[in-house]
């Protein structure tokens, strides 16, 4: 598949309070196929949420380079669409309201709007739900309400920014298989950043591990194993290995994170 995301050598620092600047990426380079499922992983701190606002466009490289289907990104990218952790909710708008929001801005009539919303709040099960506002709704129906949006404006890029860490441990499985039905059925090319190494295994076609700051690519590993994929794929004996192999490669970050004489 070709490439359509694209970073080449891309480093970023940011002013420290002390005068002593933070480098939060460095000399970091990533290509994403068009169709793709990659998951960023690392610990806190290692460059995962800024390289996703690179991608955004919400935030420039100080060296190097960010494109989208080999044009460069110079502010923010209307053809990514981006979910955070936060659920970004209109909360006095209906969920069919804030589903519409992205079509609205885009000019869409409002019959088609109306036609379009339906689709994905259908696909994120939420039908019967399309009067209730976000204060109706659980975390998790709000992350489905979010997701719904995003992908009705139809962006080609999905960039997820630890879009289930604040919900439920149940519901987190419920949303990862609601996820991979999606991706599935729309092989929307999609960035998403995670800690949960289950969470990368059940989700990606390929994981990288970040670096410790500053935030570099410790290593990428192809995720084989089959899909369609189910949360269950977590009882094989490939995934335990796989988990076991990245688990050896996060620990050695986090170690080297931790080490008070540690210096880049």
């Amino acid at each position: 598949m070709p490439t359509i995301l694209s970073a080449n050598r891309v480093t970023k620092v940011f002013p420290g309070d002390g005068g002593e600047d933070l480098i939060a990426i460095h000399d970091l380079s990533l290509d994403v196929a068009e169709g793709e499922l990659v998951c960023l992983l690392g610990a806190s701190g290692c460059g995962k949420s800024t390289m996703l606002s690179l991608f955004a466009g919400f935030l420039q490289p100080n060296s190097g380079q960010v494109t989208l289907r080999g044009q460069p990104i110079t502010g923010i990218e209307p053809r990514c669409g981006m979910v955070f952790q936060s659920y970004a909710l209109f909360p006095w708008k209906t969920v069919r309201g804030n589903v519409e929001f992205g079509l609205k801005m885009q000019g869409v009539a409002r019959a088609e709007r109306r036609v379009r919303a339906q689709r994905f709040i259908d696909m994120v099960k939420l039908t019967g739900f399309e009067g209730r506002y976000p204060v109706e709704l659980s975390g998790g129906m709000q992350q489905r309400v979010t997701l719904a949006r995003i992908l009705a404006a139809d962006p080609e890029v999905l960039l997820m920014d630890e879009p289930f860490a604040a919900l439920d441990a149940m519901t987190r499985q419920v949303m990862q298989e609601e996820l991979l039905v999606i991706h599935e059925a729309s092989r929307k090319t999609t960035v998403f950043i995670t800690h949960s190494i289950d969470e990368a295994l059940i989700l990606s076609d390929r994981i990288v591990v970040m670096s410790a700051r500053p935030g570099r690519i410790r290593e990428i590993l192809p995720n084989p194993l089959p899909r369609p994929r189910h949360i269950d794929v977590q009882f094989s004996t490939e995934y335990a290995t796989l988990k076991a192999r990245i688990w050896e490669l996060v620990k050695t970050e986090l170690m080297a994170q931790d080490e008070p004489t540690a210096t880049h």
